[in-house]
């Protein structure tokens, strides 16, 4: 029942024109198939080893009446689609068939997983007659400053982490990478990262304490109707021009204070990156045992103001440790703030 990767990620909108506008325009993705079904209509959209189908049409309306838009399908490539389904249901799931006759799988709140073929072409997209490729833009895709999904993470509410750890083992095969707590004032979270066998799909499962002050996972929860995809981690080999290439284009990220680079030398001396291109971008830096991480959040372009992205570059770094959940936390909070 090995699940081996990311095939695809589905997100629902209002506004399908505008979405994909900013993916293509803004984020450097490349349209590379359409489809159009009685209850729906999507776009498949493609940089480097990222797969967005971005969907609308009456069969979305009860997901964006409760959540707005945002994620509802992860789906998942594995060795044995019959066989995953299986465990799933056994770990408690509810398993239910796809229009092409794929499991789809419950997940946390409203997101789904649907199970692909590892070896599908186009990760069964193709087995729905309904798609029609774009001639010549699977190798325009090919090229981007966006490399791969590093992770999703996932909000979810306060003292269900453990449950939802235990599900994706016992569903999926996933094992347990990271744990962390992170507290900033009267706020905390809690976190745990998951992946799977081969690492390639990796989600970080992020909660309140439900025992401290309420604060942005819970204003989170509270915008997005429940638990859902707070953002999607997008990797990239060269972080600074990305992120003046993404502002340019209209992408619109979080802000962090001089203050920040003022003290950031001393705290991570030998960054292969220089101070004043950091500060110039607001990309924020971070170091674990294995090399450096660069890091910079959106905001959210939604008008619930939930589901946002982020670029990343690992310089060797292979962690999720808690100054790196804590650079996100404090600069989600200080727009927040700004904000309200």
């Amino acid at each position: 029942m090995a699940v081996h990767d990311i095939g695809y990620v589905e997100l629902y909108t209002r506004d399908k024109v505008a979405t994909v506008d900013y993916f293509v325009s803004a984020m450097g993705f490349t349209r590379v198939a359409d489809s159009v079904e009685a209850e729906r209509s999507s776009v498949l959209l493609q940089q480097g080893g990222v797969r967005l189908v971005v969907t609308s049409g009456r069969g979305t309306v009860r997901f964006l009446e409760q959540h707005g838009d945002g994620i509802a399908d992860i789906a998942l490539t594995c060795d044995d689609v019959a066989e995953t389904g299986a465990a799933a249901a056994a770990a408690g799931a509810t398993v239910t068939d796809s229009a092409q006759g794929l499991p789809v799988v419950s997940g946390f709140g409203d997101v789904v997983h649907t199970l692909l073929p590892a070896d599908s072409p186009l990760n069964g997209l193709s087995s729905a007659s309904s798609w029609v490729p774009i001639p010549g833009a699977a190798s325009a895709a090919a090229t981007g400053r966006i490399t791969d999904l590093d992770h999703v993470a996932v909000c979810l509410e306060g003292g269900t982490l453990e449950k939802y750890a235990d599900f994706y083992r016992e569903a999926f095969g996933f094992s347990r990478y990271s744990s962390e707590y992170v507290a900033v004032g009267d706020q905390a979270m809690d976190s745990i990262v998951v992946r799977s066998g081969r690492g390639s799909a990796i989600f970080t499962l992020v909660a309140p304490d439900p025992g401290k002050e309420p604060g942005q996972l819970d204003n989170f929860l509270e915008r997005n109707g429940g638990e859902g995809v707070q953002h999607l981690a997008f990797l990239t080999e060269e972080i600074i021009p990305a992120v003046h290439e993404c502002r340019d284009r209209g992408v619109v990220f979080l802000d962090t204070p001089d203050s920040y680079y003022d003290v950031l030398a001393e705290r991570l001396p030998g960054l292969r990156v220089e101070i004043e291109e950091l500060r110039e971008t607001k990309v924020l830096a971070d170091r674990d045992e294995w090399g450096d991480l660069l890091q910079l959040f959106t905001r959210s372009p939604y008008p619930r103001n939930t589901l946002f992205f982020e670029l990343i570059q690992r310089n060797g770094s292979r962690g999720f440790g808690s100054a790196n959940i804590r650079a996100l936390y404090e600069a989600v909070e200080r727009d927040r703030l700004t904000a309200g």
